[in-house]
């Protein structure tokens, strides 16, 4: 008990000031709920008795169906917004103050900012360019890696960053171990979320300068035989798209153009290829996407 007494007293210190904010926190059946009241004293908790069967929802929030119980309770309390924890607390996603999901990348900049010192803070390759764009803005030096927290740790290190985020809703820090930890993330997060609030801003006004930028599509999912040959289609239409004016390769394929970037990667963990397609207008996005799409040849998942 002593020792989780230090581990929250950390958590407390280095979480910031959530006075004033109205949240609920959902602990998905799993490890979030052995600390959730104590680090969330005035929030709405539910979910909190870790069950593995996970009787309440799937422990993924990146999964809609797993979002829209904490969704439906922001809306019916009027709360400012929701966070939402997977299975064993490593990841914490957000909804605001209308239940409306708020991709995770897009916090990445949020978490940084809420540190009193400028430095190198890393993201994947699925990044919205927004949060690439807003870090340099205020200073960071974005730095580019590949999916997954094996690797995510490693380059936190390498390059001894401050912080880090991908879109699966990992956040890093460096004096976290260099390791990532869904709590602190959403205890620095929630901290952001009430300094904007005390400035007359509800999270979704907060956050609009970030979303409204460009038009992600998010990260769309096929079932794919034969994955390589799939990504040799889309690079070849992806030509026609427009003139490339930079190109990843560290983890798939990442295609820059003035307009916008594709992203098409293997997942690494499931048998699935994944694409993301963002643009300077929804109809470009929209346009772009339908067209990659037609190179996989299968289902959405």
């Amino acid at each position: 008990m002593e020792r989780i007494d230090e581990y929250v007293a950390w958590l407390t210190e280095h979480g910031g000031d959530l006075s004033g904010l109205k949240f609920a926190v959902d602990c998905s059946d799993g490890s979030a709920g052995i600390l959730a009241k104590r680090l969330f004293p005035d929030a709405v908790v539910i979910n909190d008795v870790p069950d593995g069967t996970f009787p309440h929802h799937s422990p993924n929030p990146l999964k809609a169906e797993a979002r829209a119980q904490i969704a439906a309770l922001v809306r019916e309390q009027g709360l400012d917004c929701g966070v939402i924890f997977d299975g064993d607390a490593d990841r914490a996603m957000f909804v605001d103050e209308r239940g409306e999901f708020i991709q995770p990348d897009y916090l990445i900049p949020v978490v940084a900012e809420t540190f009193n010192e400028k430095g190198v803070v890393i993201h994947d390759v699925r990044t919205s360019r927004a949060a690439i764009e807003r870090l340099k803005e205020d200073g960071f030096t974005p730095v580019m890696g590949k999916v997954g927290h094996a690797y995510a740790k490693v380059l936190l290190r390498e390059t001894n960053a401050i912080c880090g985020g991908e879109l699966a809703g990992h956040y890093y820090f460096r004096d976290f171990v260099h390791c990532d930890s869904g709590e602190l993330a959403a205890l620095r997060i929630l901290s952001a979320f009430a300094a904007a609030k005390r400035r007359g801003l509800k999270v979704s006004e907060f956050m609009a300068p970030l979303l409204d930028r460009y038009a992600n599509s998010g990260e769309v999912n096929f079932e794919v035989q034969d994955k390589a040959a799939a990504i040799e289609r889309i690079l070849a239409v992806a030509k026609t798209l427009a003139v490339e004016t930079g190109r990843s390769d560290i983890d798939g394929y990442r295609l820059e153009y003035a307009e916008g970037w594709i992203s098409v990667r293997q997942s690494n963990t499931e048998p699935y290829l994944r694409l993301i397609v963002e643009c300077d207008t929804r109809e470009r996005m929209e346009a772009w996407l339908a067209t990659l799409s037609s190179c996989c040849k299968a289902d959405v998942v």
